[in-house]
């Protein structure tokens, strides 16, 4: 049966005798040419034709060192690779093309050594594939790679940076905290009241700067993707509880009234507690300082398939277009160098980044002077 198959293709191609030259000219995909012994086109195909942009009669007779561009012409990469197919039997390459307008291609290029019956090359045929968009993806990979451990690497040096900066810079500041404390409590000798509000002003001071430096490092980590996460189903009313015996001492310096729910135990979502704790504190604590001395601040839980916390104020609002903004790092909506708002502008970003790492998401909503709603949003528990 085999033997019979081959007779009939044997057969076939007999009647067929131009079947290769047929072949040839058929490919589209493949500028296929040969070339004489001295590199000069004998054939061109219609797949050089719409490489190259030559027609036959404007390319064949020219010497083959048309294609490349004029540096590798120089350095005499076409004679090279000659030398080398007729030594080696053929020559692989990959590289830059010239068209006949003077564009550039990538390809890749096959040249095989043709031998006659004593084995002397009378010519090369020459193979050449269009490879400019497969090379652009890869150099697009390449530089992508490269991009991204750049930023891996800024961000290693960063975080390692901001780490040692924060333990210099937390070391002195706790050694001042401590003796103020120890200024205050009067057992370095007696205190005036002056002295005791300039003691509580530079303690109050400290407590910024302390603020300001975790937040930097809590920023940090979260970029370099070091912060871990422990996940448990708790009741929201635990978090709340927590935060509210920190906020009520902000909120009645500031005679400023904050509503919260009465959350049944029942509400419970699956996330890390103390993470969520920190959200709570940077909304509410936010809310205080945004708000107007006597303001009014309100926690609630608007039902929903997931848990949502919003917290809403009646201070001085968001405008619309900056509603996105806030979550940005080392922003905060209205503040100049003369505003009284402390802060290095890193809770929203570091709550929003947090809440996300957790399945959840932190939006606002808000008109400018008609408050602000911060709404966090978290898995239920399963």
């Amino acid at each position: 049966m085999k033997q019979n198959r081959r007779e009939d293709v044997q057969v076939e191609a007999q009647q067929h005798p131009d079947l290769h030259r047929l072949l040839i000219e058929a490919v589209r995909d493949y500028a296929i040419f040969a070339l004489d012994a001295n590199g000069h086109v004998l054939t061109w195909n219609p797949g050089a034709e719409r490489f190259k942009g030559y027609k036959a009669e404007e390319i064949i007779g020219r010497h083959f060192s048309t294609f490349y561009p004029e540096e590798d012409v120089r350095a005499g990469k076409p004679d090279m690779e000659l030398v080398v197919a007729r030594r080696e039997g053929r020559f692989e390459d990959e590289g830059w093309r010239v068209r006949k307008d003077g564009t550039q291609f990538w390809a890749n290029v096959v040249i095989t050594a043709l031998r006659d019956e004593t084995g002397e090359v009378f010519g090369f045929g020459k193979v050449t594939r269009d490879l400019t968009e497969r090379h652009a993806a890869h150099q697009q990979a390449i530089e992508n790679a490269r991009r991204i451990a750049e930023v891996e690497a800024s961000n290693r040096a960063k975080s390692q940076f901001l780490a040692a900066m924060s333990h210099e810079l937390r070391t002195p500041l706790n050694a001042i905290s401590g003796y103020v404390e120890l200024l205050e409590q009067g057992l370095r000798g007696p205190v005036n009241e002056r002295q005791l509000e300039d003691l509580g002003r530079i303690r109050k001071s400290g407590q910024h700067l302390l603020g300001i430096i975790n937040d930097l490092l809590n920023f940090s980590r979260l970029e370099a993707g070091t912060v871990s996460y422990d996940i448990v189903d708790f009741p929201v009313s635990e978090a709340l509880d927590a935060v509210r015996l920190m906020i009520e001492p902000l909120a009645a310096a500031k005679s400023t009234q904050v509503e919260w729910p009465d959350t049944p135990d029942a509400v419970r979502a699956r996330a890390d507690t103390s993470k969520v704790e920190q959200i709570l504190l940077n909304l509410i604590t936010n809310a205080v300082k945004f708000t107007p001395t006597g303001g009014r601040i309100e926690i609630s839980l608007p039902a929903g398939d997931e848990v949502r916390i919003a917290v809403s104020d009646n201070g001085m609002g968001i405008p619309g277009d900056q509603l996105e903004s806030i979550f940005e790092p080392f922003v905060q909506v209205g503040r100049t160098l003369s505003s009284h708002h402390e802060g290095a502008g890193l809770g929203l970003a570091i709550s929003r980044d947090l809440a996300r790492a957790m399945g959840g998401e932190l939006t606002a909503a808000s008109e400018a002077g008609e408050g602000a709603v911060l709404t966090l949003t978290l898995p239920a528990a399963k």
